[in-house]
């Protein structure tokens, strides 16, 4: 890759992220307030989440090997445990960002405790 290509892609990416950011406040009022945007902006923060889950739950080696060490099991239980912990902060909360976070917290949190504990 050339300097020349990388300057080029991050003035795209300026300039799209421009264009995403600009293009609510050029559209008129009575295209944003359709029926279907007010449906899709209460239906956003769940797509987000499950799009979320699903991405962390690609775990390469499970699928390829027969045979799990403890270090692949204690890793899945850390993921299967922080995923429906998520999904029960969000459920009471729907708050996005809280469930992130707790996500996050129970991952490295339960990793912790598998790997001190349970080894």
């Amino acid at each position: 890759m050339s300097s020349s290509y990388l300057i080029f892609a991050t003035f795209a990416m300026a300039a799209v992220t421009f264009m995403i950011r600009a293009l609510p406040a050029l559209i008129p009022k009575q295209l944003l307030d359709t029926p279907w945007l007010h449906r899709l902006n209460e239906s956003l923060p769940l797509s987000v989440m499950v799009l979320l889950m699903l991405t962390s739950l690609s775990y390469q080696d499970l699928s390829a090997s027969t045979d799990l060490n403890s270090a692949d099991l204690h890793l899945l239980m850390a993921q299967v445990g922080a995923l429906l912990l998520v999904l029960l902060i969000y459920h009471i909360s729907r708050q996005l960002l809280v469930s992130m976070v707790v996500g996050i917290a129970a991952i490295n949190g339960l990793l912790w405790i598998f790997t001190n504990f349970l080894s």
